[in-house]
């Protein structure tokens, strides 16, 4: 009695299995056919009995004496016979005598003599075919290895996708895991919401995003919220990078765009990944022959793919870079990524927020006080929090702790802001003393001017490139400087070149990077903000990139070299009417200049709390006049390392 199956529930299909890798035998065809062309090159010859190569001469001379046993003689005159001691030899008729000159002496002297054809043995022509053979094994054993480590079409393999497919083992990374950014993560999140949902979003005749690119500085989490979004995501999600569609192969890049949406397709619906976008959307250059380059060929395609005739695909491309500048205009359009999202640096409420995920699987010191390490820490992205704190335990290590105190972090911000601690840089007494007049002056002016940030620390400690450095600590989050904090910036930063012109009656070198920051402000002042009355409201741009600005020089001005003699004139301008003005502040409060650095003398780093209670006792703070100095003569501090005040 037969029984019919049941037909039970449809199984979804498991994961693709890898193709079986191949016997490990093959792997030693290649080197055994190698050894055995070379055996069979060299076996005979070590097999043969060693034989003499005799004249002509020699060999007439050898029958005469009836020396020879038997020869061969070929067509061509070659002759191999054996001694009658057993000894074989070699050796050439000449070609005008031949063979029959010899009959007669060979007849004499009883030689066996023999006679043959020259030609060449079966085992020779085998011989001189097999390198061949192997040639020709070696290709086709390269091409089925190649076939097999680009699973699938031998060469053609070069031109599939290198995208890592994300679909059971999601990242364990979330949106809760990235601290701050609610306004990114909400329109991203939304990207991954209308995926799941897309019905509530068509029930409002909504359509979703085709792509959403995230711009914003290097460091700032792009790659991250990446991460998160392939956690968060319920479906499929494909990873690439811009730089693994570059190839040095012409339409290599294009057949990889195509392959990668094809797969997404497959799977709709689906989320690209492409991170470093700048490296393949870069934009595209003039001419008419220019679209047969491969990069433009490789643009060309995802430009196609993004927004191609199929607009019901279900697959969204999510872009990651921090060079939007560069990225050709055709695909910043809607309709191929509609939202730019930018990530910008984290705000001070952020940079706790970060910390404070950082700070995790960490022992902290009850001094520890996020919230003033995210005010210390002004322009810094996450990336660079992240590797403050781990500097900060490096520290904790070093000095044979485990727990991570508030010092710690001080210490690893000043090794990541002006470099490694020099212990071993020692300065000579007049440098130290000449150091702690210039940080003097810095301090001093940061305290003395109404808009400057507050200080926080000076030392005369030398790290990295500096000698000495001030500290200041912005009491709030600024997003506009007025032309007042602009000033005093400039006041404060040549405050230690105006305390040494006090001091000392002239300046040094130790001014350099002082003067340089300054110069740099002062000329945006005058040509990016308008703050010039010469030049008056206008603003030329400064041509470097948004999010990664450099020292570079611009090739081209966008103004006259009448309009650039305008600029250094109000750029010198500003810079002396700064000087002037910091060189007044000091010689007015120049017991102070001198009490300051004689404790930074003694202590090598005092807090802000000490500059402002030198003020305090040299008077009630209050700046004088602002006026020119007199002339000054070259003097000697009246102060040592050591002196009280």
């Amino acid at each position: 009695m037969s029984r019919t199956a049941k037909p039970g529930p449809p199984t979804e299909p498991g994961p693709q299995q890898p193709p079986p890798s191949p016997p490990r035998w093959r792997y030693w065809l290649l080197p055994l056919g190698l050894i055995l062309t070379v055996a069979l090159l060299l076996v005979p010859d070590v097999w043969s009995k060693p034989s003499t190569s005799l004249s002509y001469s020699g060999f007439v001379s050898s029958v005469n004496q009836n020396r020879v046993s038997s020869v061969n003689i070929d067509n061509e005159g070659a002759v191999t016979g054996t001694l009658r001691d057993g000894t074989s030899f070699t050796s050439q008729l000449p070609t005008a005598l031949g063979p029959g000159r010899l009959q007669s002496q060979l007849r004499a002297s009883h030689v066996d003599v023999t006679a043959s054809k020259a030609g060449t043995s079966w085992g020779g022509v085998l011989l001189s075919f097999l390198p061949l053979v192997l040639i020709v094994a070696f290709f086709v054993w390269t091409g089925r290895q190649t076939q097999r480590v680009f699973a699938g079409g031998g060469i053609g393999g070069f031109g599939r996708s290198k995208a890592k497919i994300i679909e059971a083992e999601r990242p364990t990374t979330r949106f809760a895991d990235v601290a701050g950014y609610e306004g990114v993560k909400q329109e991203i999140g939304e990207v991954v919401d209308f995926l799941r949902a897309p019905g509530k979003y068509a029930a409002a005749g909504a359509t979703g995003p085709r792509g959403v690119i995230m711009v914003g500085p290097p460091g700032t989490g792009k790659t991250l919220l990446g991460r998160a979004v392939a956690g968060e995501a319920a479906v499929p999600f494909l990873a690439v990078s811009g730089s693994a569609f570059v190839e040095m192969f012409v339409g290599v890049g294009a057949s990889r765009v195509r392959d990668l949406f094809e797969e997404a397709r497959q799977r709709a619906p689906a989320i690209i990944f492409i991170d470093e976008l700048d490296a393949l959307g870069s934009r595209r250059g003039p001419g008419v022959a220019g679209g047969h380059e491969e990069h433009e060929q490789t643009l060309n395609q995802l430009l196609s793919e993004m927004d191609g005739f199929d607009q019901s695909s279900g697959v969204v491309v999510l872009a990651a870079t921090n060079r939007p500048e560069s990225l050709d205009r055709a695909l910043l359009r809607p309709g191929r990524f509609d939202r730019q999202v930018t990530v910008p640096l984290p705000n001070q409420v952020e940079r706790a927020a970060i910390l404070a995920v950082h700070v995790r699987g960490k022992h902290l010191n009850s001094t520890v006080d996020l919230s003033r390490i995210a005010r210390a820490t002004p322009g810094f992205s996450g990336a660079d929090l992240a590797n403050l704190v781990n500097e900060a335990a490096i520290n904790a290590v070093r000095a044979g702790r485990t727990v991570l105190s508030q010092t710690d972090i001080g210490t690893a911000r000043d090794r990541v802001l002006l470099g490694r601690r020099e212990t071993s840089n020692a300065l000579l007494p007049e440098e130290r003393t000449s150091v702690a007049i210039h940080e003097s002056g810095h301090a001093l002016l940061a305290a003395l001017c109404d808009h400057a940030d507050p200080v926080e620390k000076v030392t005369i400690l030398p790290a990295g490139m500096a000698l000495g450095a001030t500290e200041q600590l912005p009491e709030a989050e600024r997003h506009l400087y007025s032309q007042s904090y602009l000033t005093d910036q400039l006041t404060v930063r040549l405050g230690g070149r105006a305390a040494e012109l006090v001091m000392f009656g002239q300046g040094s070198t130790g001014a350099v990077n002082d003067l340089a920051g300054a110069t740099q402000l002062a000329t945006r002042m005058v040509t990016e903000f308008g703050l010039s009355p010469v030049l008056g409201p206008v603003g030329y741009e400064s041509g470097q990139p948004l999010f990664l600005p450099g020292p570079g020089e611009q090739l081209r001005r966008p103004y006259s070299e009448q309009t650039q003699r305008l600029v250094d004139e109000e750029v010198a301008r500003l810079l002396r009417d700064a000087e002037e003005r910091a060189v007044g502040l000091l010689s007015h409060h120049q017991l102070a200049l001198e009490r300051l650095a004689a404790k930074l003398l003694e202590l090598e780093t005092v807090g802000g709390d000490l500059v402002l209670e030198v003020l305090r006792t040299e008077g009630d703070g209050t700046p004088g006049p602002v006026t020119p100095p007199a002339p000054r003569t070259p003097r000697s501090p009246r102060l040592q390392p050591g002196d009280p005040t």
